[in-house]
């Protein structure tokens, strides 16, 4: 059962990585603040690779493999899975990629998460893209999406906010500290937010010639 995390220890100090020497953008966002949205716009247009992580957890609980039914039964019984077991799922999803550009979608969800990924993939992210949403907003998308998803309901998404407040701020405070955070008014309608998001993604050349 150690396995993943035992290989993700020894990894560190020049990880397989670190010497494809990604270019990386983690995606961060309250629920229903359009980060999937954006995220889809950014690869049509941009050429990166969305990595969700939890996605990833998802589809390596349904492979069947000793690692998916290891994160399955954490998960059943309400444990939190491993930073190291998801980084290396990531880390294994951008090795497979032949591209060097990536969007990581809901990750790091708090500021183990983003610890172990620097310690373990010895890589930092290009910068943090932060969608930036009231609360009142969010709350109002999400009742009004029918997506079929159980967890949409008023309770469960105000827990969903708090969780997200709590865990995921201080990372954003962090990278914030180090000039990474490129902070996003989400509010706004879908094609306005992304005219913002193209700004970030264009490089300097390009603008210089537009």
């Amino acid at each position: 059962m150690g396995t993943v995390v035992e290989a993700a220890n020894k990894e560190a100090p020049g990880s397989a990585l670190a010497q494809k020497n990604p270019k990386i953008v983690f995606v961060l966002g309250g629920p229903g603040s359009g980060k999937g949205t954006q995220c889809a716009k950014i690869v049509e247009h941009f050429g990166y690779t969305h990595l969700s992580a939890g996605d990833l957890l998802r589809a390596e609980t349904k492979s069947g493999s000793e690692n998916g039914t290891m994160i399955q039964n954490m998960i059943n019984d309400g444990k939190i899975v491993p930073s190291e077991v998801t980084i290396k799922l990531l880390e294994r999803a951008i090795l497979e990629n032949e591209n060097d550009k990536f969007l990581i979608d809901g990750f790091p969800r708090n500021e183990e998460n983003r610890a172990a990924f620097e310690a373990v993939t010895n890589v930092e992210p290009e910068f943090v893209l932060f969608f930036d949403c009231p609360e009142e907003e969010m709350e109002k998308r999400l009742l009004g999406r029918n997506q079929g998803r159980e967890d949409d309901n008023i309770d469960t998404i105000r827990k969903r906010f708090k969780v997200f407040l709590e865990s995921s701020l201080p990372v954003i405070e962090y990278y914030d500290s180090k000039g990474k955070v490129r902070k996003i008014d989400a509010a706004k309608p879908a094609e306005e937010v992304f005219e913002t998001v193209k700004a970030l993604f264009t490089p300097v050349s390009d603008k210089a010639a537009a």
